[in-house]
Order: structure tokens, then C-alpha cells, then sequence
């Protein structure tokens, strides 16, 4: 078991409709050591890559990726879910589906900060069906650059989104992978990734 199992298994809470809340240290509140060390072991799992950007999505990827930009020594970049008058100019553009709140977001990236020459490591703090990623991989191949991986600190693994990923033949990792969860019992068991 992994530093992030364990913490979801002592802080994290397992609600009905498949949601777990990591909300009191992930993606409300966030406890930054725990933040810190997700940025170093994805640095750990990509530094064989080259990483000219950290590309995530608002809001709550933001901390990830700051943390494991700062661990390659890159600039991060992140998606806006709605365009405002700061950003000038063209925009790369993609349509994502939000698991969590049942929405349909508009996601946008200034051309002025992805570029042909970028190789890309996209982060998020959880991945279900998959859409978020899927919009940021468009934006990232629409914009000529490379996606070197996709980092992902929790993935439901009993939803499509990752095989659906991993189908396509990116370099997907997960911290944890939750196999199964029992909202009655509070449990959450993860699958076994061989770490």
C-alpha cells in the first residue's frame, strides 16, 4: 500500500454514487506536504520523459500540477472552464464532460502558452470517465505539441475512463486505483499495481 492508499483509507470518505471525498486533504483543503510528495513521485515516474509543460485543468488539478512543475523545473498551464476578458487572442478549445458535478464545461488554453515544440505531462487529481482528459489531450494535439503522460492521482478503476486512456496507447499512471468502493461499509479497496 502507497502513502496516497493510505491516506485515503484514514482520511477519505466513500458516499453513495460512487463519489469519494478526499476533500479534507486533496481538493478543498489540501494538505501541501501530501501535495509535495504527489509532485515528486510523479516526477519519479516521468523524469525519463522530456517535460517542457504541465498541463491540467481548473480547479482542483491546479495544486497538483504546480507541485509537479516545480518538481521538472517547468512552466504550468491550466484549461479555464470559461473564457474571460484577461485572455486575449486565440484560444485552443475543447468540450469536457465533468463526472463530479454532471456538467458540460467549455475548456480553454491560450495559443500563447502551447506551442508545437511542448512536450506535455498532463496531471488531474481524479479520473472517472475519462472526458477531462480526453479534452486535454485535444487541446495538447491541437496545439502540435507532444503528450509525453498523463499523471492521475486517484482513478476509479472500476469506470471506463482509464482503459478507454490507456486503450489509446498514452502513458497513463495512476497513484492509487481504486477497484471497489462500499459506501455502507466505508470501504475502499485498491487494485494492485505491482509498486
Amino acid at each position: 500500500m502507497n502513502f496516497l492508499e493510505e491516506r485515503i483509507l484514514k482520511d477519505g470518505i466513500v458516499k453513495e454514487g460512487n463519489v469519494l471525498k478526499v476533500d479534507s486533504f486533496l481538493n478543498h483543503q489540501m494538505d501541501i506536504a501530501l501535495i509535495d510528495r504527489i509532485g515528486e513521485e510523479f516526477y519519479e515516474r516521468f523524469k525519463d520523459k522530456k517535460i517542457t509543460k504541465v498541463l491540467t485543468i481548473e480547479a482542483s488539478g491546479i495544486a497538483i500540477a504546480c507541485a509537479v512543475a516545480r518538481c521538472f523545473g517547468v512552466p504550468m498551464v491550466f484549461a479555464k472552464k470559461s473564457k474571460s476578458v484577461n485572455i486575449d487572442g486565440d484560444v485552443y478549445v475543447a468540450e469536457v464532460e465533468s463526472f463530479t458535478h454532471k456538467t458540460q464545461n467549455r475548456v480553454i488554453v491560450s495559443k500563447r502558452f502551447l506551442g508545437p515544440e511542448d512536450h506535455v505531462l498532463i496531471v488531474d487529481d481524479f479520473l472517472a470517465n475519462g472526458c477531462a482528459l480526453q479534452g486535454l489531450i485535444s487541446i495538447t494535439e491541437g496545439a502540435g505539441a507532444t503528450v509525453e503522460g498523463l499523471g492521475i492521482v486517484i482513478e476509479k478503476g472500476f469506470q471506463f475512463g482509464g482503459r478507454a486512456i490507456r486503450n489509446l496507447g498514452y502513458h497513463l499512471e495512476s497513484i492509487a486505483i481504486v477497484e471497489s468502493m462500499d459506501a455502507e461499509a466505508g470501504s475502499v479497496q485498491f487494485a494492485d499495481q505491482g509498486k
